[in-house]
């Protein structure tokens, strides 16, 4: 008899996905479909973990085994590249284990046979020696070529087409349209997978799979129509009740168009599960970085909407000793996140809290969350008018950056890349203290240059849109309709900007665009815009008086009441 806990054992709970195997184990059945749902839902761990409980019902299983193997290895979101220490103990079990998964393919049925067979071009032949062994793009090629003979011999299986999908989406992650354009980049498969997607998709049961759902988010979120994929986010959101990252993803789809509203509760739900899954047990080092995603993508969403306590409250993660610790396992990935306290402060205007929260004591190791921690200093200090004590951050903050080592994410950008955006804007706030307003403005432009410049990443890598802060101070100056043209980039409302680069609906460019049209007498447009803006004003839990709060005396605009809210459409 198994060791394997019996099915019927609490577990969690992950909706009526089911995938026939040929297996005359219930049991095994049961742990497999637990198995595909978690791959589909970038759970590697708990696949894995699924599968071998599969596997002791029935070691006769060669779809089972390859579950297992195939949770390990990489996907969309976990590639070869920034799997780290990861890669060695992967090849660990893949080594041990590949030579029995073809041998159990051999009387396994077509399609578990084919999906074996091309699992093993996933894998090198043997562990490379050093880092500089491995050819990352060789792999994904060659994974990518068999899963497609798998899937033109069974083109109507779901499955199939999911796992083909990541495999070609693998093939270019994060490059796949050109966000200027919205043309597939040279290279991407992006017009391959979403012909793969639309046909899965067609079919009553591909608007109810979750690995079809997901990717297609994937796929379309740096496309040029990205609205396209909410009916899938919609769709998948809640489908598999427990599967964190599956009920995160729509929120990368609702940033985009602009529904932050949802975003904070898809991310919410996420991390609820997360904290269920954390209870049964020591989450692993793969899963803490997907929490943190979760974490990361609340707060920015809780930024976008004015939500104070939502993006405080959600940085706990990101504070507690595991996160310490995990820093030190997989500095390059993880350390980054400890600065992003300093976007949210920095965002709401909290100065003396900044002020008041003391440096690390290993600004060396801790180079990019300090270099972070020297910006959000900088900017409440000359946002106080201590222009002397702000330059000396500004010095400090150079200092730092230049001991950040080469590889060291804000991911999924190069955090120095980052970091810069942050330096030209503080930079810009000294000099506009100074009184020296032209060079204040070049430095603005310069950092909305490097911002607009960033990798696609969801969320942003620098997580407070540097228009807000350019357009608050230009209307401080009264260049309103410099202002007006800022914010109607930053909403959408003008095609300059890349949809990567708007941010639709986002309540403190909402209120910059009606302060400018009311203060410049286009009354059409500030009756269009207001009831949007009053909408957005009722979900923010802060007064939204600019759409930064390093602009001088905000809390004298004219025509706004104590909360935000502006007395009356048009004034």
């Amino acid at each position: 008899m198994s060791s394997s806990p019996p099915p019927s054992e609490p577990y969690f709970d992950i909706g009526k996905f089911h995938r026939e195997i040929s297996t005359t184990s219930p049991e095994a059945q049961i742990w497999f479909d637990r198995a595909l749902v978690w791959i589909h839902g970038f759970h590697g761990d708990e696949a894995a973990h699924c599968a071998e409980n599969a596997l002791l019902w029935d070691p006769t299983s060669a779809i089972s085994l390859w579950a297992m193997l195939a949770a390990l290895s990489p996907n969309y979101a976990k590639s070869w590249a920034v799997m780290g220490p990861m890669k060695n103990s992967t090849m660990e079990v893949w080594m041990k284990n590949k030579d029995e998964m073809l041998r159990l393919a051999e009387n396994a049925p077509p399609v578990e046979a084919g999906l074996c067979k091309a699992l093993i071009h996933r894998f090198p032949p043997d562990t490379p020696e050093t880092e500089e062994d491995w050819d990352f793009a060789a792999l994904n090629h060659a994974y990518a070529e068999a899963m497609g003979h798998v899937y033109d011999q069974f083109p109507d299986d779901l499955d199939v087409a999911s796992l083909y999908a990541d495999s070609l989406l693998c093939l270019s992650p994060w490059k796949l349209w050109d966000l200027g354009t919205g043309e597939p980049l040279p290279g991407s498969q992006a017009v391959r997978t979403k012909q793969v997607l639309d046909k899965a998709y067609a079919t009553p049961e591909g608007k109810r799979h979750p690995g079809i759902l997901h990717l297609y988010i994937h796929l379309m979120e740096m496309s040029g129509t990205p609205e396209n994929a909410v009916p899938a986010g919609d769709k998948l959101h809640g489908l598999i009740p427990d599967a964190s990252h599956l009920n995160h993803m729509p929120s990368h789809i609702y940033v985009l168009v602009g529904d932050y509203r949802r975003a904070i509760s898809a991310n919410s739900r996420a991390l609820f599960d997360d904290e269920l899954y954390v209870s049964k047990g020591k989450p692993s080092l793969w899963y803490n970085i997907l929490r943190l995603h979760n974490m990361h993508s609340l707060v920015y969403a809780a930024m976008s909407s004015g939500n104070w306590e939502d993006a405080r409250d959600n940085l706990k993660l990101v504070e507690t000793d595991t996160v310490e610790d995990l820093a030190r396992t997989m500095p390059n990935v993880l350390e980054g996140f400890l600065g992003t306290w300093a976007h949210v402060y920095v965002r709401f205007g909290r100065w003396d809290e900044i002020l008041a929260k003391p440096l690390r004591d290993d600004p060396e190791f801790y180079s990019c969350s300090t270099s972070m921690h020297r910006y959000a200093r900088g900017i409440a200090l000359a946002a106080q008018n201590r222009v002397r004590e702000a330059d000396i951050e500004l010095e400090e903050m150079k200092r730092t950056m230049a001991k950040i080592p080469k590889g060291r994410l804000m991911f999924p950008n190069e955090a120095i890349d980052v970091l810069q955006v942050g330096e030209a804007m503080l930079e810009g706030e000294i000099e506009y203290r100074r009184g020296n307003f032209q060079a204040a403005f070049e430095h603005l432009r310069e950092a909305m240059k490097r911002y607009d410049g960033l990798v696609y990443g969801e969320p942003w890598s620098w997580m407070m849109p540097v228009r807000h802060a350019y357009a608050a101070l230009q209307l401080q100056q009264g260049h309103i309709e410099e202002a007006l043209k800022t914010y109607e980039d930053d909403l959408g409302y003008s095609s300059t900007l890349a949809l990567a680069h708007q941010h639709p609906n986002n309540v403190w460019a909402l209120h910059g665009y009606h302060e400018c049209v009311t203060r410049l007498g286009l009354k059409k447009q500030a009756q269009m815009v207001y009831p949007h803006l009053r909408l957005a004003l009722a979900v923010a839990d802060v007064p939204i008086t600019s759409s930064c709060f390093c602009r001088l005396n905000i809390q004298k605009a004219n025509g706004t009441a104590a909360n935000g809210v502006p007395n009356g459409c048009c004034q």
